[in-house]
């Protein structure tokens, strides 16, 4: 395909496209679900609904009509075909979507849940999106151009990662639970260490609330590109750093090697050995 270009006119049809299949599908089904809605996947506390298969079809056709040619990978897509995932690396154009992050919060009645997408190029993070349907709102990101939150009617603000601070002051959210020991031991002895640890079963609002400075610190095991390819560059065109547990930079083509997100390298550094990641 001929290569397009994110420009600030793709960045508005994609974040009203997100806006669209959320309030088509997802908040309609808020806190109104049947448990025939409600089913597993790889275990109990992996959900999907009728709203996460009805948003990601609405998604992935508009993303195949607005930038014909594309790839798109969508979490439940690529749950049914793994090998969807192969088609990342080497795509002129591609889309990750998970269309309900946090839906076991969404399935539970609490409003912390989210829609996500990011542009690949060649394996390259150039665009994010993450759109919360009940603040009706979106952060976005372009690659080297900064991160922002718009609201439905235009309005923008830009977003900033918090200053540096001291890991015992440090608030961060720490997902160990796809940790194996020795590691999970040794991280979750190590939380103490920090001002406050939260968890919001949501990746998407973290990754919303550290670009936008209110969390210093976000730890993440296991990398499926859709939880983190968006909140990563938003992260970073917010002004943060991250990488792997072992200093390599990030890639949504990796699925393994942990992921820490702080506000510089040495926030970075300092939170890493703080909480025995290495």
């Amino acid at each position: 395909m001929t290569q397009v270009r994110i420009d600030a006119v793709a960045m508005a049809d994609v974040a009203a496209l997100l806006r669209a299949a959320a309030r088509a599908e997802v908040m309609p089904r808020f806190r109104r679900l049947g448990t025939e809605a409600v089913r597993t996947k790889s275990g109990p506390l992996d959900l999907v609904t009728d709203a996460d298969e009805a948003a990601e079809r609405i998604i992935a056709a508009g993303l195949r009509a607005r930038f014909p040619g594309c790839v798109v990978v969508g979490e439940e897509a690529a749950t049914a075909d793994p090998a969807l995932l192969d088609g990342l690396a080497d795509a002129d154009l591609a889309f990750v979507v998970d269309p309900v992050d946090g839906t076991a919060n969404f399935v539970a009645g609490v409003p912390v849940f989210a829609s996500m997408a990011a542009a690949i190029r060649r394996g390259e993070i150039i665009a994010a999106w993450i759109h919360d349907p009940v603040g009706d709102d979106t952060a976005m990101a372009i690659r080297g151009e900064g991160a922002w939150i718009e609201v439905a009617g235009g309005g923008r603000r830009d977003l900033r990662v918090a200053a540096p601070a001291p890991v015992a002051r440090m608030v961060g959210a720490v997902s160990w639970g796809f940790m194996a020991e020795p590691l999970k031991g040794r991280v979750t002895a190590s939380l103490p260490r920090l001002a406050a640890v939260v968890g919001y079963r949501c990746a998407a609002q973290e990754y919303r609330l550290a670009a936008s400075g209110h969390l210093h610190l976000l730890v993440y095991n296991r990398l499926l590109p859709w939880d983190h390819a968006p909140g990563w560059l938003l992260h970073r065109e917010a002004g943060g750093f991250a990488a792997q547990f072992d200093g390599r930079p990030y890639s949504p083509l990796v699925r393994t090697g942990g992921l820490v997100c702080a506000p510089d390298r040495e926030s970075w550094e300092a939170a890493r050995a703080a909480l025995a990641l290495v």
